[in-house]
């Protein structure tokens, strides 16, 4: 029923919905790229072309968009410095290749080994902290830290109002109003910032109308590859709990079917395609899973319009450069609340395992994951720190390993 609902939607409905989930993406996709020193016009178009191969891979399964990963933000910066940009794509093409190895690993042995290497006492906490690690961003971003000239008053009028005016359409929306709270949220918050004069549009009158992103081309170098591949191993991890995530949201197991293989192949891919053209690493957006968790769109055609918008607009870069103008506090309003869903869903998939999280075995794993994952606890230097999700997998799972199971009746 669900399926035959989902192809009846109109295009509108369709287009509208994909749209407001680039909004979401946007700010992180091209914040890695500002930050790394790359383009951001080519972040758009990789995430755009990724999207579409992952989806081709997972035969429009899942509903995901993939962008850039923050995961790989220390070491391009490192590798660029040593080794420069063309010979760092080479290297992260590489780090892509890992994934497909995995994923043809997972194919040959199966699924069967991870429901005991990931049970809810480790999954559940873990999805927990791939929406409360960001919580700091989120309300940075609300209080007009990362706005230049936004004070910290109107930064929490703009972020409380669109956050207001978010959950309002989200509980008691009705029709097509229901499906684009955040789309809502961010219209009124924006229109607020023009009228408070707030809103720079200085990147907007210095942007061509059309113009070809600065794409690069990779080259291969040992050195470059050697120092990116390991990088690749934790966020392989965290994408496993990306994939339970969503899954808990639309009640499918997405490990099974499609199947994590593919799903890893096709992140793999992703991030391989966009070495070729410049761009960084791609990976499954929990800024867009709290989206579908807050509007139960669920349909992965959603994400085909948002990565065809992506494209589009790394060409035309008027439109781009306008959506940059949107002020941080609005975004950082709705995020919020983004966030703050993604940990519910890790909540849930805990109360739905029905364990006893008092028990010292569990009280251990789930109190480390935690604590180690949104602490900040760091291991490693350098290039090569192992901190946030990816620790907090890391940790959870050799804690679940190592520790003996609690006997019946116990």
């Amino acid at each position: 029923m669900r399926e035959a609902a989902s192809q009846a939607e109109s295009w509108p409905k369709v287009i509208l919905t994909g749209a407001q989930m680039l909004f979401v993406a946007f700010g992180a996709l091209v914040l890695v790229p500002l930050l790394t020193g790359l383009d951001p016009s080519v972040a758009l178009f990789t995430a755009g072309v990724g999207t579409l191969v992952f989806h081709g891979v997972t035969k429009q399964s899942v509903p995901v968009f993939l962008a850039s990963s923050f995961a790989f933000i220390a070491p391009i910066q490192g590798s660029v410095a040593s080794f420069g940009v063309s010979a760092t794509m080479g290297g992260l093409m590489a780090a892509g290749l890992v994934y497909v190895a995995i994923s043809q690993v997972v194919r040959l042995k199966g699924t069967a080994w991870l429901h005991r290497l990931l049970p809810a006492v480790v999954v559940g906490p873990v999805i927990m902290v791939i929406g409360l690690a960001l919580a700091p961003v989120a309300v940075s971003m609300a209080t007009g830290e990362t706005s230049d000239n936004i004070g910290y008053g109107a930064a929490i009028f703009l972020s409380m109002t669109s956050l207001l005016v978010t959950l309002v359409l989200a509980v008691f929306g009705r029709g097509l109003l229901r499906l684009v709270p955040i789309m809502g949220g961010i219209i009124t918050g924006y229109f607020l910032a023009l009228l408070m004069g707030v809103v720079d549009f200085t990147p907007v009158h210095e942007a061509a109308w059309l113009s070809i992103p600065g794409f690069t081309a990779p080259s291969f170098h040992w050195a470059a590859i050697l120092f990116m591949i390991p990088v690749a191993i934790a966020p392989a991890v965290e994408h496993i709990g990306d994939m339970v995530a969503i899954g808990s949201v639309t009640r499918k197991n997405y490990l099974e079917k499609p199947g994590l293989h593919r799903t890893l192949l096709g992140d793999g891919l992703a991030t391989s395609v966009a070495a070729l053209f410049g761009g960084p690493p791609n990976t499954t957006y929990s800024e867009v899973t709290g989206a579908v968790t807050l509007t139960r769109a669920f349909n992965p055609k959603y994400m085909i319009v948002a990565a065809i918008i992506a494209i589009v607009l790394a060409f035309v870069s008027k439109l781009g450069a306008l959506l940059q103008t949107i002020p941080g506090p609005v975004m950082g309003g709705i995020m919020t609340l983004l966030f703050g869903s993604i940990a519910v869903v890790g909540m849930n998939t805990l109360v739905r395992a029905g364990q006893s999280l008092t028990a010292p075995r569990n009280l251990v794993v789930v109190s480390l994951i935690l604590v180690f994952g949104i602490g900040g606890m760091q291991f490693g230097g350098g290039q090569f720190t192992l901190q946030g999700v990816s620790l907090a997998a890391l940790v959870g799972i050799a804690l679940n390993w190592l520790l003996p199971r609690e006997q019946e009746g116990e």
